[in-house]
């Protein structure tokens, strides 16, 4: 996969607990960023779906639509 270097400015704190548990792991401090970045970003994808699915069945008109076209006619 390609990679590309960026520079981010971070607390040391935060450096330090990245550290601790990136090496616990048994994973570099680049690999743990990056699979957290791709966790939180997922999340993220997932909530604008439930969003977008959320506002699409909270129109009353839509949702007495979509019952109705999803009853089978005897």
């Amino acid at each position: 996969m390609p990679t590309q270097k960026i520079a981010i400015t971070v607390p040391d704190d935060l450096i330090d607990l990245i550290d601790e548990v990136s090496r616990a792991r048994g994973v570099s401090r680049s690999s743990y960023i990056s699979n957290v970045l791709r966790e939180k970003l997922a999340d993220e994808q997932n909530r604008r779906l439930k969003d977008a699915y959320n506002r699409v069945f909270d129109d009353e008109n839509l949702r007495r639509e979509q019952i109705a076209s999803s009853t089978w006619d005897d």
